[in-house]
């Protein structure tokens, strides 16, 4: 088997002195998607942002090998860690075009490749992205991080908050993009992880407690239902209301 492209072994953080993370160890496949799943306020978004060292934490994270957990957040992502976070926080005063171009950090983007994935954001080129529905914003925020050649994104709850016609459209894109960078994904709907995700890793008060196929997780009622509080087979695209507030602190 291939390396893994991203290995994360026993990390804590912690955001104004609150244990958020206690000790999650994982390792993401150098191609595909591997999902991150669990009940609201757990630590997943926490862990994403400890990765990036976006909060404070501690623990070992190496990319391709190399050891990222010393390096400040801009190095990391110089290293080809590209990350769309949740709630898109797009730069609402600036035009659509506007923020792609800040997010270019490549001599070559890859900008014929972002305009197929999302025609209705070349259409909008000059529109104020603060004035985008909320799925149009998820869009200008998964293009951000697909304009570079990373060698891995992180992305948190892409589908949140969308209609069904938007979440397909973004699963869509995801499914594209993983074709040319492997993905490490927090996301509740299940119906998506089922359709994207390769592998899954399940946390639980801030700690691993299960690691294994997407696919034999979710089709375990059993399983799913005492890990995710949810039952897959008769709510596949269920989520839980209500963040925790160390997971709504994490991605402010």
């Amino acid at each position: 088997m291939s390396a893994p492209i991203l290995t994360v072994s026993h990390l804590s953080a912690s955001i104004a002195g609150q244990q958020v993370v206690e000790d999650v160890s994982l390792s993401v496949a150098p191609t595909g998607i591997t999902a991150v799943l669990g009940r609201n306020g757990v630590g997943k978004t926490s862990t994403l942002r400890g990765i990036l060292g976006l909060i404070h934490r501690q623990g070992e994270v190496t990319l391709a090998g190399e050891r990222i957990d010393t390096l400040p957040t801009h190095r990391i992502v110089q290293r080809g860690v590209g990350y769309v976070p949740e709630d898109r926080e797009v730069f609402a005063g600036l035009t659509v075009a506007e923020n792609l171009a800040l997010a270019e950090r490549d001599r070559s983007p890859r900008r014929e490749f972002v305009a197929e994935l999302f025609p209705d954001l070349v259409a909008r080129r000059g529109q104020l992205a603060g004035t985008l529905s909320g799925g149009q914003q998820q869009m200008v925020s998964v293009a951000r991080a697909l304009l570079n050649e990373n060698r891995i994104l992180l992305v948190d709850e892409p589908t949140k908050g969308l209609a069904p016609k938007i979440v397909s459209q973004v699963a869509d894109a995801l499914a594209e993009a993983a074709k040319v960078v492997p993905i490490l994904l927090v996301e509740q709907n299940l119906e998506v992880v089922r359709r994207l995700a390769d592998d899954a890793v399940v946390i639980a008060g801030g700690r691993v407690v299960h690691t294994g196929s997407a696919r034999e997780i979710l089709d375990d009622e059993a399983l799913t239902t005492r890990l995710l509080g949810v039952s897959a087979e008769t709510h596949p695209g269920a989520s839980h209301p209500g963040k925790a507030q160390s997971e709504r602190s994490a991605s402010a």
